[in-house]
């Protein structure tokens, strides 16, 4: 799809999975994207017309003019620095080099960990690999956990006081800790951040985007 600079960005959407994080922050960042379902159960992300925005096959994508941003650290950092007025990341490069840190974690290490339960099928061949990938992803998300509970998390948002773009982005990831088999009464200050979280009104916008898309699925 064609855009013009002065379009209004475009986001490429799936319910359920991290893009949510970067329609959180677009409302945050005062943006108001065109959301574009992307519909994964008949294998949407597939197809040519997606593959010509983002040959990744994944979600999400930010089409801004005719640019399109991928992967959600990034989408994160272009939303924050196009908008600085929304302080949305520290304008000082060793604060915003903080967030980078936290966020590239969450997409490099927490993610992936989590997709080992249900795309093992990226890593490994033949179901017993499979299963044992996912009988992993407890302990390996809950060691992800620990590592922000007890080091990196101030409270009572990431970085203390001042919400940022690594907010939304472990509002999105944390959303799955009992699917991927994770006790969140272990983890009380981050229970007390996705409680905090869903009172933001930008959130409660963006999941009801979300319910709709999945509930036209069904």
């Amino acid at each position: 799809m064609t855009r013009q600079d002065s379009d209004p960005p475009a986001l490429y959407f799936a319910p359920d999975t991290c893009a949510l994080a970067s329609l959180i922050a677009c409302y945050d960042a005062g943006v108001e994207p065109e959301v574009i379902h992307v519909d994964f159960l008949s294998a949407q992300q597939k197809s040519d017309a997606y593959l010509s925005l983002n040959p990744k096959a994944r979600v999400p994508a930010l089409q801004v003019g005719g640019t399109v941003l991928t992967e959600t650290p990034a989408i994160l950092a272009y939303l924050s620095q196009a908008h600085p007025d929304a302080g949305l990341a520290p304008s000082d490069p060793v604060g915003f080099a903080q967030v980078q840190s936290f966020n590239a974690y969450l997409c490099s290490t927490l993610h992936v960990a989590h997709a080992h339960r249900m795309r093992g099928y990226r890593w490994v061949d033949g179901e017993e690999h499979e299963e044992a990938m996912r009988r992993k992803v407890p302990e390996a998300m809950t060691d992800c956990y620990d590592y922000i509970e007890l080091h990196v998390f101030e409270g009572p948002f990431v970085f203390g006081e001042t919400y940022t773009i690594c907010d939304p982005y472990l509002f999105t990831i944390a959303q799955w800790m009992k699917s991927d088999g994770v006790d969140p009464d272990r983890f009380p200050k981050l229970s007390a951040h996705q409680e905090l979280m869903v009172k933001r009104p930008n959130v409660e916008r963006a999941l009801t985007v979300e319910r709709g898309f999945m509930a036209s699925q069904s």
